[in-house]
């Protein structure tokens, strides 16, 4: 995850854009790179480089051409309320990548007092990511620091958010992971139940 609010997100800027699908990223011709001549890159409407490929719904890159899933919209301000509920419907739907960047984009606009909480939440969502696409050692490594970005927030619980169930959930699922797992099974509850 990034470190600077302001920096493009290493899970999702370099692999930005679905041709156009959801984020508005439009597809630079493409070079076959001959040599003396560099490959183009795919270019978004602002034109910074970004990855022009479909992806999957854990946010694989896919053959360009290929049907993809629509990729969420960049730099969506939302209530909190309004992140949490559209992040459930993500990891629900089996999709933690898109969920992450839900909640990326509530790290990046909250205050700064929280950031660390929405940082924790959008790395748990790229453990899960990682933990569907079988990457253990990914998996483990971000349900972890998810889960250790959200531990001071314990006492407090903002929003509503399950700290403690959810560091609970990291640590059991990092635990247990031998290989990929359905996403969707695995989902966590974001918010405790009284607050949904």
């Amino acid at each position: 995850m990034r470190e600077d609010p302001a920096a493009a997100c290493p899970h999702c800027a370099a692999e930005a854009a679905d041709g156009g699908a959801g984020n508005g990223a439009a597809a630079a011709p493409r070079g076959a790179g001959t040599a003396g001549t560099p490959r183009r890159r795919d270019r978004d409407t602002e034109g910074r480089a970004r990855n022009a490929r479909p992806r999957d719904g854990l946010g694989r890159p896919l053959p360009y051409g290929s049907p993809g899933v629509a990729r969420q919209p960049e730099g969506v301000v939302r209530e909190p309320a309004e992140s949490l509920a559209e992040a459930q419907r993500l990891l629900d739907d089996g999709m933690p990548f898109h969920a992450h960047e839900v909640l990326e984009d509530a790290w990046k606009s909250g205050p700064p007092e929280e950031r660390e909480l929405w940082r924790g939440l959008a790395q748990l969502a790229v453990g899960l990511t990682h933990a569907a696409r079988g990457n253990v050692t990914g998996a483990g490594t971000l349900l972890t620091r998810g889960a250790a970005a959200l531990g001071p927030y314990a006492d407090s619980a903002p929003h509503g958010i399950d700290v403690a169930g959810l560091v609970r959930w990291a640590g059991d699922l990092a635990g247990s992971l031998r290989g990929p797992v359905p996403a969707a099974a695995h989902a966590p509850r974001l918010r405790a139940a009284a607050d949904r």
